[in-house]
């Protein structure tokens, strides 16, 4: 699977320190990360007009390389700088852009760079910066930050000032932060390139979820071998269906309804087996079973899920089936993998006696405690696995906030792990082929919709 990393601030630092220790000096290091955000800058600007503000640090140090790089390839640039340079590798950068520098703007402009304080920051800005930031965004018609805009918390995404100012183009330097996928920040950041800097694989770092990519079956396959995905019947039998429609186009062999009764709006080629639960699944060829998708709350439901548990070689467990989730039903070693939405994961979080803050802390807290692989579904959604592995995902279409599209996701996901997958990847390539399927089915969708659009999204991905 292609995935770069997303490193905290701290891990920044040390990557970049392991540079300096190998001969990098700090001044290089910044013309070539500078120098690249330049490039990006003169690309959108177009030959028009470039204002740059420059803070106290290396931030600002960055903002003045982008000031003589840009002059030097023929834009027309003004440099303002609310407070003098303080490192010295900012004050040889200032003293090598050899220009003015202003303190304050003045008439509108075309395109604004932000490199006040970038990445690192942990408090909001004062209130002398936060004006200043504003009313410069104000004037000008395009706005790039480099690194991540001033106001934005580095390792959270947070936004620490009011009426921060929307950025078209967001440049990180050297590897993504968190922030470049987290909300509320991410919201403000408009594209989002990278300029590479030799940052070298980072141990214990998250990954920021790729293309996958997927074989597809070998010359001597057949349905069993491909997987067979068992999906437990429910309640509401509307919701499995959804979810074995998305596990057929996901690259499973064969999916097979475990119903009591067969439903008339099972399609013909989905086989519905409606023998006793138990012994549905003592069918040794099944590689992984579903559980969840209208399923229901009552106690026939909690015996479905019990004996999912029991019995299944692997399992992705969701929707109602999380909200009966306890510690002493997890049988120990059994690759398991959840998908929770916000309410779901917190009701895990009480069950499993997890206590932690947002999203992504919350998952990673419940695959510890847990042993199970933790896909925490959302706007920015993160899968966490028990070791700490961590993957974020990028944003995917607005349109997926409909109901029914988590079926689909469950659906794709155990198709995957009946297909050989580990369950962490398996959701890393699960979140992937939703996003696409979503990307390709447009605007305004149903949930069977999207599920008809995953196996061309598991055709990108061959």
């Amino acid at each position: 699977m292609t995935a770069a990393q997303v490193l905290t601030a701290e891990q920044m630092r040390a990557a970049e320190q392991a540079l300096f220790d190998a001969g990098t000096s700090v001044s290089d290091l910044m013309e070539t990360a500078a120098g690249g955000a330049a490039e990006w800058i003169r690309r959108v600007a177009a030959g028009r007009s470039v204002t740059v503000l420059c803070g106290p640090g290396n931030n600002g140090g960055d903002g003045y390389v982008i000031a003589r790089r840009l002059r030097e390839a023929g834009n027309a640039v003004t440099v303002i700088a609310p407070l003098e340079p303080r490192t010295d590798v900012a004050k040889e950068a200032h003293a090598r852009w050899n220009g003015p520098v202003g303190t304050a703007g003045s008439g509108p402009g075309e395109v604004f760079v932000d490199c006040l304080f970038g990445s690192g920051l942990a408090r909001p800005l004062g209130a002398e910066h936060a004006l200043l930031l504003r009313d410069l965004a104000a004037r000008h018609r395009y706005r790039v930050a480099i690194d991540l805009p001033s106001g934005i918390a580095t390792d959270t995404g947070a936004v620490l000032n009011d009426r921060l100012a929307a950025y078209d183009l967001t440049v990180a330097l050297g590897a993504w932060k968190f922030a470049h996928w987290s909300l509320p920040g991410r919201a403000l950041m408009g594209q989002l390139r990278c300029v590479p800097i030799g940052i070298a694989a980072v141990e214990g770092a998250a990954q920021l979820i790729g293309r996958p990519h997927i074989a597809p079956p070998a010359v001597d396959s057949h349905k069993y071998r491909r997987g067979l995905v068992g999906i437990v019947g429910g309640a509401m039998p509307g919701a499995s269906l959804l979810a074995a429609s998305a596990a057929q186009r996901a690259g499973a062999g064969y999916v097979k309804l475990l119903a009591p009764a067969a439903d008339p709006r099972t399609p013909p080629d989905i086989v519905t087996d409606t023998a006793p639960l138990a012994e549905a699944l003592s069918d040794a060829r099944l590689s992984a079973v579903l559980v969840g998708p209208g399923l229901g709350r009552d106690a026939a439901a909690a015996a479905a899920l019990f004996e999912a548990l029991r019995q299944a070689p692997a399992l992705v467990v969701d929707a109602d089936a999380l909200m009966l989730l306890t510690p002493g039903m997890l049988p120990a070693g059994k690759p398991i993998l959840v998908t929770p939405h916000d309410g779901e994961l917190e009701t895990l979080c009480r069950s499993f006696g997890v206590i932690a803050e947002g999203r992504r802390a919350r998952a990673l807290a419940l695959a510890r405690v847990s042993g199970m692989v933790v896909l925490a579904k959302g706007p920015d959604t993160c899968i966490a696995a028990p070791g700490g592995r961590l993957a974020l995902a990028p944003p995917a279409s607005r349109w997926l906030s409909v109901a029914g599209t988590g079926d689909v996701l469950a659906g794709i996901a155990a198709s995957r792990m009946a297909a050989g997958c580990d369950p962490f990847t398996a959701a890393c390539q699960a979140v992937w082929l939703h996003g696409e399927a979503a990307r390709r089915a447009g605007p305004a969708f149903t949930p069977s919709q999207l599920a008809e659009k995953v196996a061309e999204a598991l055709a990108a991905a061959l």
